[in-house]
């Protein structure tokens, strides 16, 4: 199987500290956010495609293992990569590097499911999904 992997730098910006200018423990969530955002336009599986087909995407299930801080200042490095699962659902798994000395600040792992335009859990993947699938991964 084909190993589905993007990332991206971030700077730490001062509105993502505490008082102590360590990054936020919230901050990460936003973080993961954009490395999905960037993996969506480098995969073609952006939100808004699947919005497109008719389809939400909400968090369920977002994991973070801190092993050391980041500070203001910093810059990092977060990669994320793709888990293929049987079921209806959008996993992806992340390390957070730090660019200072390449370090692993963090990992993670979130989970999606497919919510179709009237809210309604959807079961089996959807067919666009199941194409993006064989286009991507086979």
């Amino acid at each position: 199987m084909k190993k589905l992997k993007a990332e991206i730098e971030i700077p730490v910006r001062f509105s993502e500290v505490d008082s102590m200018g360590i990054v936020w423990h919230g901050s990460y969530a936003q973080y993961f956010e954009e490395a999905r955002e960037e993996f969506g336009r480098k995969y073609g599986l952006g939100y808004l495609f699947m919005v497109g087909c008719g389809y939400y995407a909400p968090l369920v299930d977002l994991n973070f293992g801190y092993k050391r801080p980041l500070i203001y200042g910093d810059s990092m490095r977060v990669e994320i990569e793709y888990v293929e699962v049987e079921s209806a659902k959008l996993v992806f798994d992340y390390k957070i590097y730090s660019l200072k000395d390449g370090g692993l600040v963090t990992t993670g792992r979130s989970v999606q499911v497919f919510l179709d335009k009237d809210y309604q859990l959807q079961w089996i993947s959807p067919e666009f999904y199941e194409q993006w699938k064989t286009k991507n991964l086979k």
